[in-house]
C-alpha cells in the first residue's frame, strides 16, 4: 500500500490485515478454479472501502481445486505477521449456493468461550469471514456458478507465530487468528493492542470470572504473585490503556476490578490520567509535589523532588523528610477517586501501588479485602 499516516513527525506506511490477504487469496483462487488460467493479482474492497491490489503467489492447481497465497505486508506497523503467506484453497462441492469456510494448518481453533468464534471453530473473526464468502461469492456469480464451494485458509508459519500472540493466554490453540475489523493495518496501531485486552477479558468473564485484577504489565503481574499470595488466574495486562481496560469491565459486567501497579504509572491516575504512556502525560514529579506540597513540606524538599528522576529518587526524599505515609496516603485518595469516578459506580475498583524498591507504598481501604475474596475463590 502507499497511503500514509503521520505519527511522532515519521511518515508511516498502512497495511492490510490477515483477513484481507485471505479474502484476496480466496478470490484469486477461486476464479482460476471456475474460469481457469493464472491470475498474478487480484482486487478486493475492504470494509473500509479502500481499493487493495494484491500480488497471487504460490499457485497450484490440484485434481480437487486451486491454492494460492497472498503475502502479508503490514506496513510500518511492527506487526510478528509482517510477511507471512496466507494460503486458500478452493474446491467445487454438490451443495448448492453454499460456501463452506475452514481453517487449515497454522489456523488456531478456538478452545475457550467469550471469543468472536464459537468454541471448536476456526479462528476466523467475523468481518475476515464475511470478507472471504463475499469476494468468493462474487467469483461464482460472474461465472454463473450454481454449486457449492469449500474455502480452506491456512498459515503454515501461523504455528511458530502464534506462539509470540495473546493467542495461547485466550485458548486459541495451533495457530493464529485471522483478523481485521477495517481491512487496513495502521501503523503502530493502539488499537489492536486494546482489541486483544478487550478479547482476554472476554474469554475470563465467558469462564465465570467477575472479579478481574489489572496491571499494567509483568512487573505488576510478578508482583501480585510473590508478594501478595494471588495466582493470577483472573489476571490482564493492560498496558498504558487503564481507562479503557476499566471501561469495558463496566461494559462486561465485571463487578469488581483490582489494579495492581508501579508507581512510575499508577501515580499518573492521582490525576485522573487513563492513559498512563508518557507521549500523553510524563506528570509523575509534579503530582508527587503537589501531593507533597499538601503535606505542608517546606519549599526546598518540594524543588527537589521536582527534579528528581524516577519515583523511588522522590520516594526516598519523603522518607528522609518524614512525611512518606501522608503523600503515599494522600495519592491513593486520589486514585481511588478517579479510578471510581470513570464508571459512575457500575463496578468497585480497589488499587494497589508498589515500587520494585520499596514494596507495597499504598493500598485502597477496600483492595485487602477484595484480595482475600480472590485468593479464597481461587483455592475452592
Amino acid at each position: 500500500m502507499q497511503d500514509y499516516i503521520v505519527k511522532d513527525n515519521k511518515r508511516l506506511r498502512f497495511g492490510y490485515t490477515t483477513g484481507s490477504c485471505a479474502a484476496g487469496a480466496a478470490k484469486a483462487a477461486a476464479e482460476m478454479l471456475l474460469h481457469g488460467g493464472i491470475i498474478e493479482q487480484v482486487s478486493i474492497l475492504t470494509p473500509k472501502g479502500t481499493e487493495l491490489n494484491l500480488y497471487v503467489e504460490e499457485i497450484e492447481t490440484t485434481d480437487i481445486g486451486v491454492s494460492c497465497c497472498i503475502r502479508k505486508d503490514s506496513g510500518d506497523d511492527p506487526d510478528v505477521t509482517n510477511g507471512i503467506r496466507v494460503y486458500a484453497e478452493v474446491s467445487r462441492t454438490n451443495d448448492m449456493g453454499m460456501i463452506e469456510l475452514s481453517g487449515g494448518i497454522g489456523v488456531g481453533r478456538v478452545t475457550k468461550p467469550g471469543l468472536a468464534c464459537p468454541v471448536g471453530e476456526a479462528a476466523i473473526n467475523p468481518v475476515p469471514r464475511r470478507m472471504i464468502e463475499a469476494e468468493v461469492r462474487r467469483v461464482a456469480e460472474l461465472y454463473d456458478y450454481k454449486e457449492g464451494l469449500r474455502v480452506t485458509i491456512s498459515v503454515p508459519e501461523g504455528v511458530e507465530i502464534a506462539k509470540r500472540t495473546f493467542n495461547p493466554r485466550l485458548g486459541i490453540e495451533g495457530g493464529i487468528s485471522i483478523l481485521g475489523t477495517s481491512g487496513i493495518v495502521e501503523p503502530m496501531s493502539e488499537q489492536a493492542l486494546i482489541d486483544s485486552i478487550k478479547a482476554e477479558m472476554n474469554v475470563l468473564f465467558a469462564a465465570g470470572y467477575r472479579k478481574l485484577i489489572v496491571s499494567p504489565g509483568n512487573y505488576g503481574t510478578a508482583f501480585a504473585q510473590m508478594n501478595l499470595n494471588v495466582r493470577v488466574n483472573n489476571a490482564i495486562q493492560c498496558s498504558n490503556f487503564i481507562g479503557e481496560t476499566i471501561d469495558y469491565a463496566a461494559q462486561c459486567g465485571f463487578s469488581e476490578l483490582l489494579l495492581i501497579g508501579h508507581i512510575g504509572k499508577f501515580v499518573k491516575l492521582a490525576g485522573g490520567i487513563m492513559n498512563t504512556h508518557s507521549r500523553y502525560a510524563d506528570c509523575r514529579m509534579e503530582l508527587i509535589t503537589a501531593h507533597t506540597a499538601l503535606a505542608g513540606a517546606d519549599h526546598s524538599l518540594l524543588e527537589k523532588i521536582m527534579q528528581c528522576v524516577t519515583t523511588d529518587d522522590a520516594i526516598s526524599l519523603l522518607k528522609d523528610a518524614g512525611c512518606y505515609d501522608s503523600v503515599m496516603h494522600s495519592l491513593i485518595g486520589k486514585i481511588d477517586y478517579y479510578v471510581n469516578q470513570r464508571t459512575y459506580g457500575k463496578l468497585k475498583i480497589e488499587a494497589v501501588m508498589f515500587s520494585n524498591q520499596y514494596g507495597i507504598l499504598a493500598k485502597t481501604d477496600g483492595a485487602d479485602q477484595l484480595l482475600r475474596i480472590i485468593q479464597t475463590e481461587e483455592n475452592k
